[in-house]
């Protein structure tokens, strides 16, 4: 898909926390499985919580749609018997990929990462534990701004030529407000591992305060030129999205005109703005 003469496009949802979000959920799975995404996610919660409601959504879009879904699978909490019983419960629903994550240190993404006494210590290990498991295409997460606990840039492109050198056979990045700093990695990443497809995660803000508080548990930073703009609207709810949408849509087209390989849409379990963007790149 990923190779693919078009552009891939896919969708990221998170776990519900109780049925009444659920339900939330599927609604907007419903509408977005009208563009036709490529893959769609569902990511573990903060700190690897809700990991069963993760499993269990996952296996019913293997299920019950026309959609191919990519597990997330972190390190968080678990140990090596755990992590391969969840693979196994994946592979039972006929889920054959798998975004290989280390995950945050729960309850403080910005922490000090401790590993499962029984556990893994990095995401390298992960995705060679699911290498060692069966047929998985195996992806990983890519950090165009540095990754928090990180030394520095180069270190982050020595990380992601390790990933790939583990199993990894694409990435995707973290929301992306900065279409240089994603080009920046991917550039860098290419000169080593060319064959690594990394595509830029796009997250079209509907509300401010929400994605100021992610970008701060992220360590993304949102560009002061994107801020000052959403913050000229921050009082009224439609501009605000209005405006996030027309971002998300600048980003996405600067990014696909370089070569970008997809879009990878962070949709907060809603579809309007998501397919709004969607539509105006006018993608199949």
């Amino acid at each position: 898909m990923l190779a693919g003469p078009e552009p891939s496009i896919s969708f990221e949802f998170f776990p519900p926390k109780d049925d009444a979000s659920e339900a939330l959920l599927w609604d907007a799975i419903r509408r977005l499985e009208s563009a036709r995404p490529d893959f769609v996610s569902v990511t573990y919660g903060a700190g690897g919580s809700n990991q069963d409601r993760t499993v269990r959504v996952t296996e019913r879009i293997a299920r019950e749609t026309t959609l191919t879904p990519l597990a997330h699978l972190t390190c968080v909490g678990a140990s090596v018997a755990a992590l391969r019983q969840v693979v196994g419960l994946y592979a039972a629903s006929g889920v054959r990929n798998i975004l290989a994550l280390r995950g945050d240190p729960p309850g403080n993404p910005g922490g000090e990462w401790v590993a499962h006494p029984e556990g893994l210590n990095h995401a390298t290990d992960l995705v060679a534990l699911v290498k060692s498991l069966g047929d998985f295409t195996i992806g990983v997460a890519a950090f165009p701004d540095v990754h928090p606990s990180s030394p520095g840039f180069d270190h982050d492109v020595e990380i992601m030529v390790r990933k790939a050198d583990a199993g990894a056979s694409f990435a995707i990045t973290q929301m992306v407000f900065d279409a240089d700093s994603y080009l920046r990695l991917r550039d860098a990443v290419a000169r080593r591992r060319p064959e690594l497809p990394i595509t830029p995660g796009l997250m079209p803000v509907t509300n401010f305060k929400q994605v100021a508080r992610m970008s701060q548990l992220m360590g993304t930073p949102l560009p002061e030129k994107v801020v000052a703009r959403l913050q000229a609207v921050a009082d009224d709810p439609a501009a605000t999205r209005t405006v996030g949408v027309q971002v998300a849509t600048e980003l996405a087209e600067r990014m696909l005109a370089e070569g970008a390989p997809g879009l990878h849409f962070i949709t907060m379990n809603r579809s309007t703005a998501t397919l709004e963007v969607h539509r105006n790149l006018g993608l199949h």
